[in-house]
């Protein structure tokens, strides 16, 4: 597999829900570095990350386009995350299902055939706007 086809597989194995093949694609020293927040470094780490995203978020990703740079060791995606929010995090709205639909994008780098960053970028305001509207009943 080269590096594109590394970074493809990672998110497909993110839209399949396949952790255990998302983490298998990670260097052991993977810097995530969030929209928000501090680095997180190591895949200890990330997959703590992992585990709080799936109990909180549903999502899946489409409109992927993806593009690299010549020498083929740093790959960007753009892609719309297509969410429910299920569970709520501290400092973030109330979770009771809300849908949203965001444009997002991320950036990684990849080392001896792991992804060893993951970098990622979406409007936060935005996606607080789209999960606080008023629950319906």
């Amino acid at each position: 597999m080269n590096n594109l086809e590394t970074v493809q597989q990672y998110y497909s194995s993110f839209n399949n829900k396949d952790w255990k093949g998302m983490l298998a694609l990670l260097h052991a020293d993977v810097r995530h570095e969030p929209n928000q927040g501090d680095p997180r470094i190591g895949i200890e780490k990330f997959t703590a990350f992992l585990q709080i995203m799936d109990e909180s978020y549903e999502e899946t990703l489409t409109d992927m386009v993806f593009f690299t740079e010549t020498s083929g060791t740093r790959i960007s995606v753009e892609f719309v995350v297509n969410g429910k929010y299920k569970k709520g995090e501290e400092g973030l709205p109330e979770a009771y299902g809300q849908p949203y639909v965001l444009p997002a994008a991320a950036f990684l780098e990849v080392t001896d055939g792991k992804i060893s960053r993951v970098t990622t970028y979406y409007n936060l305001p935005l996606w607080i706007d789209l999960v606080s509207k008023p629950k319906h009943d």
